[in-house]
């Protein structure tokens, strides 16, 4: 069996985090199995290219978590499994709460299972979110200028850590927080060992941006194609944004140092020195494209956090990672990346479902 466990698993592959996974085993010359379904419109696209640029070490299965038996077939030959498949949105959520339990909590059930039953020591590195903690009702927020920001200084200075009270809120906050907590306890339960990342926002090339789920992309788009960004709010909601070279680092590092990752689940983000509130963002992109974005006001929505910052020393210390990109880095190189790709700037809203 050590022969065949030679694969990259990646559910959920053909994805913005997926296809860079992928591209940094491949460029290694490591095989790396992708599982997509391809519901999100624009993702094919990726697995044509990986498959022009790297040919025969990239195996592509075009299947669903929600199957069990292609689930147990793709992780008999897998030395690893990066488990990203996923509903991303929390309006999505909403309208079709249903499809986004089937997905994302009964989908990571699925994959559990399948390594369980594998008899198989395979590590599970599964990708959780911040809404798992819900708006933080804890926490409170002052106004500062054109953020919101903590009462507390030590949140003020270091970011939410992995000891803040978790708060299902939204089906999509429900489902992936289930799902967080059944990857942790099959680490404890059945010593899988699988690590969970509680993510900021993401961004990075290959990130096909909508309004509803990689809204740094869709800003960055809107801009270029100079159509007005929708805030929901003031404006003054703040992240930390993570770029996606350093997420694919931080996996990777907790692959190579499992024995201190798994059981484990980290918050990880660009922290306190990569935070940035909308109202910045969106000054920043005009500065990059050339000219000031354009914004329509609309109401807040539901489960949406006024302020979220990763705290992300525990990561640090466990594992000695930390970000590099800086979000001026990081949003050159995702508008570098659409510049050469003008049929995707021009098109219209992508899809999340």
């Amino acid at each position: 069996m050590a022969d065949q466990r030679r694969d990259i698993l990646i559910t959920g592959g053909a994805g913005f985090v997926g296809t860079n996974v992928a591209r940094s085993y491949l460029a290694e010359g490591q095989p790396v199995h992708i599982f997509d379904n391809l519901s999100r419109d624009g993702v094919a696209s990726n697995i044509s290219e990986l498959q022009a640029t790297y040919g025969r070490d990239l195996r592509f299965t075009q299947a669903d978590v929600q199957s069990s038996e292609d689930m147990k077939r793709a992780v008999e030959s897998a030395k690893v499994v990066y488990h990203l498949a996923a509903q991303v949105a929390v309006t999505t959520s909403l309208a079709n709460p249903m499809a986004d339990l089937e997905t994302n909590l009964l989908g990571t059930m699925r994959l559990l299972e399948a390594v369980r039953r594998s008899g198989a020591q395979i590590p599970v590195l599964f990708t959780s979110t911040n809404k798992v903690y819900g708006k933080l009702a804890a926490i409170g927020l002052q106004k500062r200028g054109s953020r919101w920001e903590p009462q507390s200084k030590q949140l003020a200075e270091h970011g939410a850590g992995e000891d803040q009270p978790l708060e299902f809120l939204s089906p999509y906050g429900c489902s992936k927080g289930s799902a967080d907590q059944y990857v942790l306890d099959y680490a404890h339960s059945f010593h899988i060992p699988a690590t969970v990342f509680r993510m900021s926002c993401i961004y990075g090339p290959y990130q096909l941006g909508s309004e509803d789920q990689g809204w740094v992309a869709h800003f960055i788009r809107q801009a270029m194609k100079r159509e007005p960004v929708t805030i929901f709010g003031d404006g003054r909601q703040v992240r930390d944004l993570l770029f996606v070279g350093d997420l694919v680092s931080a996996m990777r590092k907790a692959l190579d140092n499992m024995a201190l990752a798994a059981g484990e689940a980290f918050n990880l983000g660009g922290g306190p020195a990569n935070s940035t509130s909308l109202l910045e963002l969106l000054r920043d992109i005009g500065e990059l494209v050339g000219h000031p974005v354009d914004i329509e006001w609309s109401a807040e929505r539901l489960a949406d956090q006024k302020w979220y910052v990763a705290d992300t020393s525990k990561i640090s210390a466990r594992l000695g990672w930390a970000p590099h990109t800086s979000i001026g880095e990081g949003l050159r190189t995702l508008r570098d990346w659409y510049l050469q790709r003008p049929a995707l700037v021009a098109q219209s809203e992508v899809q999340v479902a």
